[in-house]
C-alpha cells in the first residue's frame, strides 16, 4: 500500500514529466505504477489518499461470537488445559463431545489476547540469530577452525584432526591429530598457533562451530588469556562456517587420501602434515587466484599477480587476434569477509 506523501511525490514526478514532453504512460511506466493506477490517484486536480482502510465490509457469517471467544479464553486458561497446545487441545474437546472452532482459530484468539505463549514446560524452541560478520584485509585477523574426524583400519576407530585456518590466506596456521576431542587438546592447539604466528593480544577473532570443545570452559579461558574474540556457528547450520567446511572437504579428497584408514596415530600425524605443507606451500588455490596460501600469508601474491598482469597484456598486445575481450583478471583480492550481510540492490 502506497502511502499518501509517496503518491504525492510520484504524481508530482510524473506531471513535471510529462510537462517536459514525456507521455504519461511512459512516466508511469518509469515509476513502476501503471497508467490506471495514476488516473485513480489523481481526481482533478487533487491526490487522494487510499480509502481501503476507511472501507466498510460486512462480517463474515462465521465469524465467532464473542460468548465463543470467551469460553476458548476460559478453556485455555483452565488448569486442565493451562499446559496443553491449541493442537492438543481441540482433540481433546472432540474426545469429551464438544467443538468451539479449529485450532486455527484458537491460535489466533490467543495471539489476538496476547496469550500465544510457550505453554509447556518443555524448553521452548530457540531461535538463533545469524553470526556477526567479519572482514579480513590481511592474514591472522580472522581464523576458522573445527574437528574432523579421520578414519582407523579397526572397525570403529577414528582419529580426531583439530585444524585451524586463517580465513585471508587460506593458509593451515595449525593442525594437529589426538585419540580424542577435547577442549584441552583444543586450547594447547591454539595457544601454539597462536605463539608460532606471533599473534597475542590483537583482537584476532576466531570462528567455529558450537561443538562442545569448541565451547568448552578450558577453551574460553585459553581464548580470554590469549586475547582472542570468539564468534560461533548457529547450531547444525554448516554454511556458517564454510572455510573449516571447504578446508575438510580437501582433505578427504586429496588423491593420496587412505581409504582403508589410518593404522596407528603416528601414521595419520605423518599423513596430516604432509598434506599441510602441500596445501599450503604447493598447492594453488582457486578462491585467491590460484597462488600459494603461504604466497598469499606473506604479502608475495601481490607480486606474482602483477607479473601475471604483464605478462598477458604484453602477450595480447604481442597477438590481439586471439583475445575476444580482456585478459584474465588477476587483480589482487584486498579483503576477505566471513559471514558478510546480504545486500540488497537497488530497483
Amino acid at each position: 500500500m502506497t502511502t499518501y506523501p509517496e503518491r504525492q511525490k510520484l504524481v508530482t514526478w510524473i506531471n513535471e514529466a510529462v510537462n517536459t514532453g514525456a507521455t504519461k504512460y511512459k512516466a508511469c511506466q518509469i515509476v513502476c505504477i501503471s497508467i490506471r493506477t495514476y488516473q485513480r490517484w489523481v481526481i482533478g486536480d487533487q491526490v487522494v489518499a487510499d480509502q481501503r482502510p476507511f472501507a466498510k465490509r460486512p462480517e463474515p457469517n462465521n465469524k465467532l461470537t464473542e460468548m465463543e471467544i470467551n469460553k476458548i479464553k476460559q478453556i485455555c486458561l483452565s488448569s486442565e488445559f493451562a499446559d496443553v497446545p491449541p493442537s492438543r487441545i481441540v482433540p481433546m474437546l472432540a474426545d469429551k463431545g464438544q467443538y468451539i472452532a479449529s485450532e486455527s482459530s484458537f491460535y489466533r484468539i490467543l495471539k489476538a489476547q496476547n496469550l500465544l505463549s510457550h505453554r509447556s514446560r518443555a524448553k521452548p524452541h530457540s531461535t538463533y540469530k545469524k553470526p556477526k560478520g567479519f572482514t579480513t584485509t590481511q592474514a591472522n585477523q580472522v581464523w576458522s577452525w573445527d574437528i574432523s574426524h579421520l578414519p582407523s583400519k579397526v572397525i570403529g576407530g577414528r582419529f580426531y584432526l583439530y585444524m585451524i585456518e586463517d580465513i585471508y590466506s587460506r593458509k593451515i596456521v595449525g593442525a594437529e591429530v589426538h585419540e580424542s576431542e577435547t577442549g584441552e587438546h583444543a586450547s594447547v592447539l591454539l595457544q601454539r598457533t597462536v605463539r608460532v604466528e606471533k599473534n597475542s593480544n590483537t583482537d584476532l577473532v576466531l570462528h567455529s562451530d558450537n561443538g562442545a570443545p569448541m565451547k568448552s570452559f578450558t577453551m574460553r579461558a585459553k581464548m580470554y588469556e590469549l586475547g582472542v574474540i570468539p564468534s560461533h556457528s548457529r547450531p547444525r547450520v554448516s554454511n556458517d562456517n564454510p572455510y573449516s567446511e571447504s578446508l575438510f572437504r580437501t582433505v578427504k579428497y586429496c588423491p593420496s587420501w587412505p581409504k582403508q584408514g589410518f593404522k596407528t596415530i603416528e601414521d595419520a600425524r605423518k599423513w596430516v602434515a604432509k598434506f599441510v605443507y602441500w596445501y599450503n606451500n604447493e598447492h594453488r588455490h582457486s578462491q585467491i587466484k590460484f597462488v600459494t596460501p603461504n604466497q598469499r600469508h606473506t604479502g608475495k601474491d601481490i607480486q606474482i599477480l602483477h607479473q601475471r598482469k604483464k605478462l598477458y597484456e604484453m602477450k595480447k598486445m604481442g597477438n590481439p587476434s586471439r583475445w575476444s575481450g580482456e585478459t584474465r583478471n588477476w587483480e589482487h583480492i584486498s579483503s576477505v569477509s566471513l559471514n558478510p550481510e546480504k545486500q540488497i540492490k537497488a530497483a
